[in-house]
């Protein structure tokens, strides 16, 4: 269900009205109409959308009522905004034992930075991931997508899921507390065991692995490509088409180049044959020559060439929504392939409030209650603001 649900107070009365704006995503990038952008349409398809006063006792009323048949709870408020609203975990528990309430935030319900705010750039930052991209000596790159948001919902989905695989046998649920500082910190693979271990910090090293020689991004003569020859099979069967075709002539010979450690030991030297060798050719030439001797490869694509990538079209990985306003809409689809079960997404992401009277119903509340609450501003939409 799309969270349009707030503890700030938007209100309608027949003397006066206040419109409101929903979710912050809605008004996000490529901004359709005062209801809808974009990127709200993407991460919401397939969603109800309710919009409810949560500071009105009616609206709390109605919450604590569609949770109490709820097998899951999702909120992103900081820690303790909706314990006040009498919709914390342990109010909502209390209620249905058997609920999986999920709380993501920026630094969890713990520790002594759980009050403040953040976003995933903070936790970009904080979580050292930042630090380790870009050149030497110039400023981290921003990512350009929402990484710690991204990927802590994944792992929020995998949570819910061992808590829902858990009630089976305990026949309650639980508090599952992710924050985005945590998220990004456990997806280090090596940063934080090199230093640990070692003593070594990571630093930024442009282009390619220091440590995995041959891993990283090369310019051609039309375009960036990536190269990754950095297993000792692949690299050889590299090294030898780099001496095939107009690198020096025992490139591939050179026992210095034949391990990890040796060619991290000389990736200056490799690297000073590599780059003039791939900047001599166009980006379609380097990839033929490499995928003829299978070294795993790929050019730097445009979003323009991905979306008409052959791969990406025969996965279906574009799909198109008939939207009632805008029309055909193109939009990312789900990356999940499950061989009994169609995972296709055909309904749009909601408009604010669309479905508050749908799911009002559902519950029980008659239909003068409905019909008080959407004048009243308890269930807002744009559509009971006119």
């Amino acid at each position: 269900m799309s969270a349009d649900a707030s503890p700030r107070s938007v209100r309608k009365s027949s003397r006066s009205s206040v419109s409101g704006s929903g979710d912050a995503g809605r008004q996000h990038v490529t901004v359709l109409d005062d209801q809808q952008s974009a990127y709200f349409l993407h991460l919401n398809m397939g969603k109800r959308g309710m919009s409810v006063d949560m500071k009105d006792p009616r609206g709390k009323a109605f919450m604590q009522r569609l949770c109490d048949s709820a097998d899951v709870f999702i909120e992103n408020y900081r820690p303790g905004a909706l314990d006040k609203l009498g919709l914390g975990y342990a109010a909502l528990s209390e209620r249905n034992p058997r609920l999986v309430y999920c709380s993501i935030s920026a630094y969890g319900h713990a520790g002594p930075d759980a009050h403040r705010a953040g976003f995933g750039l903070i936790a970009e930052a904080k979580s050292s991931i930042m630090q380790m991209i870009g050149n030497p000596g110039e400023p981290p790159p921003l990512m350009r997508i929402s990484l710690g948001d991204m990927y802590t919902g994944i792992h929020a989905v995998a949570a819910i899921n061992e808590a829902l695989f858990g009630r089976m046998k305990s026949g309650r649920g639980q508090h599952i507390d992710m924050a985005l500082h945590d998220t990004l910190v456990s997806m280090h693979e090596y940063a934080v065991q090199c230093y640990t271990m070692q003593g070594v910090v990571p630093k930024q090293t442009g282009h390619d692995m220091p440590t995995s020689a041959l891993y990283g991004v090369f310019r051609a003569a039309n375009g960036d490509l990536v190269i990754a020859a950095q297993v000792d099979d692949s690299w050889k069967r590299f090294a030898a088409l780099v001496a095939q075709h107009g690198g020096p002539a025992d490139f591939g010979d050179d026992a210095r180049f034949h391990s990890l450690n040796g060619r991290n030991a000389h990736r200056e030297t490799i690297l000073s044959i590599v780059k003039p060798w791939v900047a001599a050719r166009p980006v379609k030439d380097v990839l033929a020559l490499l995928d003829s001797v299978d070294v795993s490869c790929a050019k730097v694509q445009r979003i323009d060439e991905v979306v008409a990538d052959p791969q990406i079209i025969a996965r279906g990985m574009v799909i198109e929504q008939a939207h009632p306003r805008f029309g055909t809409l193109r939009l990312p689809n789900l990356p999940f392939r499950f061989s009994d079960c169609d995972t296709s997404i055909r309904e749009t992401g909601p408009d604010l409030g669309q479905h508050n009277a749908e799911v009002a119903q559902s519950l029980g509340f008659s239909a003068a209650a409905i019909d008080a609450m959407q004048t009243d501003g308890v269930l807002f939409s744009k559509r009971s603001a006119q």
